[in-house]
């Protein structure tokens, strides 16, 4: 009986144990890899469209992407758009759009171009290198949740740094004292010879060296030439001489690294307005790529031995100010159509050598769409069909390399007001990138 009982007791509580033990535990849930930014390249040219890949977001996660960089004095500029991952949780900037920021739609290069002042800083600067030799550090960051342009950001769950150079491995920067030229040659890598570019830039004076050295990590020889405000030169635009320009002609296509027969030269504003003087009374120059420059002399009266070719004046009673306090100088140009200003006109029909017209109709600094009009119908009218255009819709003033920051309103240095270039930000940047492309082609058409 008593060992019954014990058998009935260890029947009786086994059940009791089963009841007691815990249930096995649910599979636990995949770990969700950590949010990555992968940016290729890292290091590249600046003229060079990135590859952007964010993984490890949740399907369909909502994130803003920003971008921040400073220049040479510490400024700070920044970009942001609403992306959303897709059912991997992946977002690839060169397919999928951004619904939302500094931008809309497929925009790979969206957060370069797009970059301006941070809110702290004074608005209406331009984001361009003062020097070739050092990158621009953009940093790439991925913030949870959508943050409208300005507003504090989510947190961040991942971020990368790219580094943007201007000049590639190999090039070489000599800066010119040579007689009366003063500026900086860049050679490509190799013994060349390569084909020669004049590079000039507009109103703001000075040194501006990144097209160049840009230019020359794409095979060409090219001179970065400032005509005022910079070392012994005039600090102002009052008068120039075209032997200048001429000494400077004949310093590039007398180089040894220099092929021939002729050199190119490049300019914006001004400086494509003197490209077209050069082209005309200069041999030496057998190409010109004048971006938004005007068919007549402007400003300043430009003397060449016994000629001159008076200036074209701005009247400021007719710039407009908007409530804001920027400047319009749209209407504010002498009409060149005028007779009165005919003496004005640069005669292009002169010149041997063949024109690339670059220009954006959003344009507000100038009518560099009708000065272009102007420029081929005086070629046509003297049987002339050496010239091409390149005409943007929605393109502003400043048309740079690509993935330069659009910047519709700048502050003048000679004004010392924000000043109206016009455009818009996303057709001024496809501009920039389709021209730059195109410009090359040009130059070593005609340059060999």
């Amino acid at each position: 009986a008593v060992m019954w009982r014990a058998v009935v007791v260890a029947a009786a509580s086994a059940p009791a144990r089963a009841l007691c033990r815990a249930p096995p535990l649910p599979p636990p849930p995949p770990r969700r890899r950590a949010v990555s930014v992968a940016v290729s390249p890292t290091a590249g040219l600046a003229d060079e469209r990135l590859e952007t890949r964010v993984a490890g977001l949740g399907p369909g996660q909502p994130v803003t992407l920003r971008a921040v960089a400073a220049d040479e004095r510490g400024c700070l500029f920044q970009s942001c758009a609403h992306y959303r991952a897709d059912s991997r949780g992946e977002l690839h900037l060169g397919t999928d759009a951004s619904h939302g920021g500094d931008y809309t739609g497929v925009e790979p290069m969206g957060l370069f171009w797009s970059l301006a002042p941070a809110g702290m800083e004074r608005p209406y600067q331009r984001l361009v290198p003062r020097s070739t030799d050092t990158p621009m550090k953009v940093e790439m960051l991925v913030h949870q949740g959508h943050s409208l342009p300005g507003a504090l950001p989510g947190p961040v769950v991942a971020k990368a740094e790219v580094e943007r150079w201007f000049t590639a491995p190999g090039v070489r920067r000599i800066r010119l004292k040579e007689g009366g030229v003063r500026g900086s040659l860049f050679l490509p890598p190799g013994d060349g010879p390569f084909p020669g570019v004049i590079d000039m830039y507009g109103d703001e004076g000075g040194l501006i060296e990144f097209r160049s050295s840009l230019l020359a990590t794409h095979g060409f020889a090219a001179l970065s030439l400032p005509y005022f405000d910079f070392e012994d030169l005039p600090k102002v635009m009052k008068e120039f001489n075209l032997e200048y320009f001429e000494e400077a002609a004949r310093f590039l296509r007398r180089h040894p690294k220099v092929k021939g027969p002729g050199v190119g030269v490049i300019g914006t504003g001004k400086g494509a307005e003197l490209g077209l003087s050069m082209i005309t009374f200069l041999p030496e120059v057998v190409a010109a790529v004048s971006i938004s420059g005007c068919s007549s002399n402007t400003v300043a009266d430009l003397h060449y031995g016994e000629m001159t070719l008076p200036g074209l004046r701005f009247d400021m009673n007719k710039v407009s100010v908007s409530d804001t306090g920027v400047f319009d100088t749209f209407e504010a140009l002498d009409d060149p159509t005028n007779p009165a200003n005919s003496p004005c006109m640069i005669p292009i029909e002169k010149a041997e050598g063949h024109f690339l017209l670059v220009v954006g109709e959003g344009d507000r600094m100038w009518k560099s769409s009708l000065y272009a009009e102007l420029a081929m119908g005086r070629l046509r009218q003297h049987g002339k069909e050496n010239f091409e255009l390149l005409s943007y819709p929605g393109a502003g003033h400043r048309i740079d390399p690509p993935s330069t920051p659009f910047c519709q309103v700048a502050m003048d240095r000679v004004l010392r007001v924000p000043v109206l270039g016009g455009g818009e930000s996303k057709a001024h940047a496809h501009a920039q990138e389709h021209s730059w492309g195109k410009i090359q082609e040009f130059l070593h058409l005609h340059l060999g």
